[in-house]
């Protein structure tokens, strides 16, 4: 008692402070790498650091200790390599910054703007048409735009109709928009490389997922097999999406994008893949 007394005697305000930020930079950590498959890499790397610091600390193996030691300098220049793709999100995620300082928009434009992708997801999902569509956020996405046809046009249902259609050239692939227009169409975005728990999960939604992992865009999908709506951002899921529910989740990505619109705090989605 007198020991834990003597302990405690010795904690001041920066000892708190001190503690807060190492327990917050470990939160960060973890949800950085949560839903990937970095995070069993980060669990091995972990084992391997305990058990060489108890080997270490209580094994007497003097050139083993050595071995440990030195070893420590190795894993700190691979985990950059390892975890690149994690930590090459973080920084984008760091870099987000830009929405502070940007205006706020028409709410009436992205009111139509909503108003007509709820339309074009739905009448697609009544077609069966297989579609993908990407709005762009903070982060560029000039990189997926080169891969793919420039359009350069107004948000228009029919249009999209058009590009989706079973067996034009352009259906297969995703349609990009930045602020309100079209700008590009059949581009390819990358798949993601995390296990789905979901095997029926096809190719258009590994990839809304994939490019919703490596940007903040939201990506809008709608089944072929099934016509049903689904929604990714920050790399997770949401299926089986009514028409009240896509504009709830339309009207949450322009609210954070500031362009507020007079609703009311936007709906969890229930349903989520890994």
């Amino acid at each position: 008692m007198d020991e834990l007394t003597a302990i405690l005697s010795q904690f001041e305000l920066i000892s708190v402070v001190d503690i807060a930020l190492v327990t917050l930079i470990f939160y960060g950590i973890l949800r950085l790498f949560a839903g990937t498959q970095g995070v069993q890499l980060l669990r091995g790397v972990l084992v391997i650091i305990l058990v060489g610091a108890l080997a270490a600390n209580f094994s007497g193996l003097t050139a083993f200790t050595w071995l440990i030691r030195s070893g420590g300098v190795a894993i700190l220049i691979a985990l950059p390599v390892i975890f690149q793709p994690e930590l090459r999100r973080a920084l984008e995620r760091l870099g987000r910054t830009g929405r502070l300082f940007s205006r706020s928009r028409d709410t009436t434009m992205a009111s139509i703007l909503i108003s007509e992708l709820v339309s074009t997801c739905s009448r697609l999902s009544l077609l069966r048409a297989g579609a993908i569509i990407v709005l762009e956020d903070q982060t560029g996405m000039r990189e997926i735009i080169e891969t793919g046809v420039r359009v350069d046009s107004l948000i228009n249902t029919e249009l999209f109709l058009t590009i989706f259609h079973p067996g034009t050239p352009l259906h297969d692939g995703a349609v990009i928009i930045q602020n309100d227009r079209i700008v590009a169409a059949s581009c390819v975005l990358p798949l993601t490389q995390r296990s789905l728990s979901d095997t029926s999960l096809g190719t258009r939604h590994r990839a809304a997922i994939g490019i919703t992992e490596d940007t903040d865009a939201l990506a809008l999908v709608v089944s072929e097999e099934t016509g049903s709506i689904s929604a990714a951002r920050n790399g997770r899921l949401a299926r089986r999406l009514d028409e009240r529910r896509l504009r709830r989740v339309l009207e949450s990505f322009y609210e954070s994008r500031g362009q507020f619109l007079d609703i009311q705090g936007p709906e969890k989605e229930a349903e989520e893949s890994e």
